[in-house]
Order: structure tokens, then sequence, then C-alpha cells
């Protein structure tokens, strides 16, 4: 393995960045560590840990001085603010590896959305590039571990949606790859799981990881959208959400062989998700359960 110079993480605490960083310094590659509040993070030994906040790009340059490589993993729902940062990173950086979505080289630049832009974005700014584009997370089930603690029933829209949502480990293994070995630029990854799962048999799933029944409740798009929409506050954005959840019971998302293709390994199933996250589902200690509960009034 080629490792490059100093590489600097965003994200780094969250699903897939804390992976990334894990498996980063097990390659012996020089990180350092994007997070809000340094003094929480908790990361492997050898780590840099710089504050900051992808909300501000102009206030990054202290993190980007003296790095090579960028992975970039951007929260936002929105794509403002992303070119100010990609600009900050050409000034410092020589390549970046992005987390992008199901991207279509053949759609209008509206049907791909912030991921779209900013993939142009960072295509013209200069920088060497890998795109990894994800169609949909398997963390992103976690969603409804608030409905499953409650009484094991999950209340939400499009149950026989297909999909195949990956682990996010599998997403990290290639992005380490990506950012520390030849061979990866220009490359645009599609990372899916193996097999295609309904959003109902996602939800069986986790019950079976459990040890407990877990069942599926269809409601109506709108109730589903007034509790999505609380969740993320953007109204364009729920609806896109929901239309795609919509398309996928007659077109369900396609499986990729692109994550054993570049890692060697089979991409990890749902089965093994949920058994890997099963602690997530089940009921909170009672102290942190209140504080769950007065975090999410707020």
């Amino acid at each position: 393995m080629k490792t490059r110079g100093k590489i600097l993480v965003t994200g780094a605490t969250g699903n897939i960045g804390r992976h990334v960083v894990s498996g980063l310094r097990t390659a012996g590659a020089d990180v350092r560590a994007l997070v809000r509040t340094p003094s929480a993070a908790r990361l492997p030994e050898g780590v840099e840990v710089v504050g900051g906040d992808l909300s501000a790009p102009e206030k990054l340059d202290h993190a980007l001085e003296g790095v090579d490589t960028l992975f970039l993993l951007w929260p936002l729902v929105t794509a403002d603010g992303a070119p100010a940062l990609i600009q900050a990173a050409s000034r410092h950086a020589r390549r970046i590896v992005y987390v992008s979505a199901a991207v279509s080289d053949e759609a209008g630049s509206e049907d791909n959305g912030v991921w779209g832009r900013i993939e142009r974005e960072i295509a013209a700014s200069g920088l060497e590039w890998t795109f990894l584009r994800v169609g949909g997370l398997a963390a992103n089930t976690l969603g409804w571990a608030d409905q499953i603690r409650l009484d094991g029933t999950v209340r939400w829209t499009y149950g026989a949606a297909g999909r195949s949502l990956v682990h996010e480990r599998d997403v990290a293994d290639v992005a380490v790859l990506a950012l520390t070995e030849d061979g990866h630029v220009g490359a645009k990854y599609v990372l899916t799981g193996p097999e295609v799962l309904t959003q109902a048999e996602q939800v069986r799933l986790i019950g079976e990881a459990l040890g407990r029944p877990v069942r599926w409740e269809e409601v109506p798009r709108e109730v589903t959208r007034d509790g999505f929409l609380a969740q993320i506050g953007d109204p364009a954005f729920a609806e896109a959400a929901l239309d795609a959840w919509g398309g996928m019971v007659e077109n369900p998302e396609p499986v990729s062989t692109a994550v054993e293709e570049v890692t060697g390994h089979p991409a990890r199933t749902f089965r093994e998700w949920a058994a890997d996250h099963a602690h997530d589902f089940r009921p909170l200690p009672t102290a942190e359960a209140a504080g769950h509960a007065r975090s999410a009034s707020r």
C-alpha cells in the first residue's frame, strides 16, 4: 500500500468517517480529523484533531494547511458553501475523495441535485478526484430506531421500495484505498450492498438481529413527509427523497460489484449490518433515555 502525505478527514466521528480514520491509521497514514468539538472527539491515537465546521468554509484554511488529500463528506442538504470549500482545498491539497450519491452522468444538473453540483465543482477545480457514489447507506435506517424501541413497529411509507443499501464499513474500505493508493484518480465508484431488499424486509432483518419481531406498518405519504421534514427541515429535500423511495417500488436500486472489485472482499449484507448495529435499536438505559428525550425536545 502506498500511503500519501497528510490526509484531512471531514465527518471524522460519523458513521463513515470514523471507519475511514481507523483504516487510515492502520495503513500508517498521516491523518488530520476535522471535527466541530475537538474535546469531544474519541479518535485513535496518533490522529491530529482540529476544530472546524463545513458550514463556514471560509474559516478552514488552518485545517487544510499542509494537507495533500481531502476526504469530503458534505453534511448539508444544499450545496451552499461547497464551492468555497473546494476552492480553499485547491489552494492546499492535490486531490480529493468525495462521498457522493446516486449521480447519473446522463441526467441533467437538476436531477443530480446537491451531489451533482459538488461533483461538477470538484471536477472544475483542478484537483485530482475520486467519487464514491453511494446510493443509500444502511445506517440511514437508524432513523427508525426510536419507533423500534417504542413498540417494535416501523410506521413509514413505501415498504415495497427495493434498496441495495451499503454498509458504511464498505464505503470506508473503498475510501481508504482511494486515499492511499494510486490508480483511483478519475474513478466514479458506484457503491451498493450485494442484494436488493424492500424496506419492509430490512425491518424484518433488524428484528431478527434483535431476537424479537419488528413489523412494518404502511402509512400515507403525507404522514411520513411531516415526520421526515421535522428531522431535516428542508421541504424540497423531503419531497425529493419521498419521490425517490416511491420510484424504487417499481424500479429497485441496482446492485453494483464495485466494493468487491476495489477491496477484494464481498460487500457486507444488510443482515450483517443489522447484527453490527443491533445495540442501536435496543431500549436505552433509563438515564440515557431521559437525556435522549430532553435532546429531542429542543
